[in-house]
């Protein structure tokens, strides 16, 4: 009797806790913040590089919306100007004007609808070269350290950031190309039967590349707790043992930023907002406050921080076979082609035809939109890129064969750049 009176007491609790959720929907979010972004710094020793954009509705089909037709000009504390000019996409650059480190800098920006905006003028920190970049292979990829310091233990705060680029080809070579196509039937000699495409040599690279990519983290670290100004073994990136980028052969360049406490202060708490969110443990968002504001109205908010520094950076090459990494070949396995099958296909030799000059009638403009059978099957509606003769045109049967592709796995540019970079080693 009383093991049946705890069962019921039980499922009375049970029906009563239930009973007092009641569903929460929460109401939508609908104002929209239109604030100014300002990204960037002013760079004491080279070109100054300034991105504006607005912020954006959470639930906006846009990601970016940049800030276009503003005017933007670097201002000394000596009352010298330097204008920016607009590259597009609100991006504004500025050569190199050798700018003395012993002014203080901001940044003056008045917008198209004519509203101006003013940087604080800030300290400028001279930041100390890059001593040595470090690398350590270990079985799960590449560690990629730095080491610095300041002789004059004046910098204290630092920050960097990297970009990456890397070589590595698609997974099939394709020595074919399509070109040529028909304007009407009339057109067509007597034995150029097919869609008017001929297939030729290639004379594009679509096998080798190049990809690139940019620190999506925000990097930090001071000394300001220590008796001298160095840092060693600092943390720049990690790359994976089967990640393609050391299929080949990559690169790193790493950017130093000497910053003083406010602009530190200003990145860690913009590092806690965007990186350090999400369990209970976190800390809780806090106001991300810069030092743009409107000079007419001081309650807009803004958000960026503008320092004026030199900036030092140091560039490293590494080959697969330079690094004991567990890396493979295997592009199936250790690249993006594993999303796709990578399969040679030889369409029905029959739908094949002659060209002008004799060879064979394939695709139009690379990819093509074809119908025909691959053993026996039908493949409706699919692009392939032709890859290597395999049975040569015969007049007589007015057939023959190519070995053909998807685009994804034989078109390396869809994923990156034919074009060497001018720092490529």
């Amino acid at each position: 009797m009383q093991k049946r009176f705890k069962y019921i007491l039980y499922i009375m609790t049970v029906i009563s806790i239930t009973a007092c959720k009641t569903p929460y929907t929460p109401a939508p979010i609908t104002s929209v913040n239109n604030y100014l972004v300002v990204e960037g710094l002013i760079n004491i020793n080279d070109s100054t590089y300034i991105n504006l954009s607005r912020t954006v509705g959470v639930m906006s089909a846009s990601t970016v919306k940049p800030e276009l037709k503003a005017t933007i000009s670097i201002v000394s504390s000596t009352g010298s100007s330097y204008p920016l000019k607009e590259v597009g996409n609100g991006l504004y650059s500025a050569p190199s004007y050798n700018l003395s480190a012993a002014n203080q800098y901001r940044l003056m920006i008045k917008t198209s609808n004519g509203t101006t905006y003013a940087s604080d003028f800030e300290q400028t920190k001279v930041t100390p070269p890059i001593d040595s970049l470090i690398t350590d292979a270990e079985p799960d990829g590449l560690h990629i350290n730095i080491n610095t310091h300041d002789p004059q233990n004046a910098t204290r705060y630092y920050r960097w950031d990297y970009s990456e680029e890397w070589q590595f080809t698609s997974y099939f070579d394709s020595h074919l190309t399509a070109q040529g196509a028909a304007t009407s039937p009339a057109a067509m000699s007597p034995l150029y039967l097919g869609s008017g495409i001929s297939v030729l040599p290639r004379t594009n690279d679509i096998y080798h590349c190049w990809g690139g990519d940019a620190s999506a983290t925000i990097l930090l670290n001071t000394t300001a707790g220590l008796s001298l100004d160095i840092l060693q073994n600092q943390p720049i990136t990690f790359v994976a043992s089967s990640s393609e980028k050391l299929s080949i052969r990559y690169s790193i360049n790493i950017k130093q930023y000497a910053l003083t406490q406010d602009a530190y202060n200003f990145w860690t708490l913009l590092k806690t907002n965007t990186e350090q969110l999400g369990s209970i443990f976190d800390a809780q968002p806090s106001a991300t406050i810069g030092n743009i504001h409107n000079i007419n109205n001081s309650a807009e908010v803004v958000i960026g921080y503008i320092s004026a520094c030199t900036v030092s950076q140091k560039r490293i090459f590494i080959d697969h076979t330079a690094e004991p990494i567990n890396y493979s070949n295997d592009y199936q396995n250790n690249t993006p082609y594993n999303q796709y099958t990578c399969e040679l296909q030889n369409p029905d030799s029959t739908a094949l035809n002659p060209g002008p000059s004799g060879i064979l009638v394939y695709y139009k403009n690379e990819y093509q939109e074809l119908d025909y059978l691959i053993n026996g099957y039908p493949i409706n509606k699919t692009l392939f890129v032709p890859i290597d003769v395999i049975k040569p045109f015969n007049p007589l049967t007015l057939a023959g064969s190519v070995t053909a592709a998807i685009p994804a796995c034989v078109d390396c540019t869809l994923r990156g750049t034919n074009v060497k970079p001018a720092f490529w080693q």
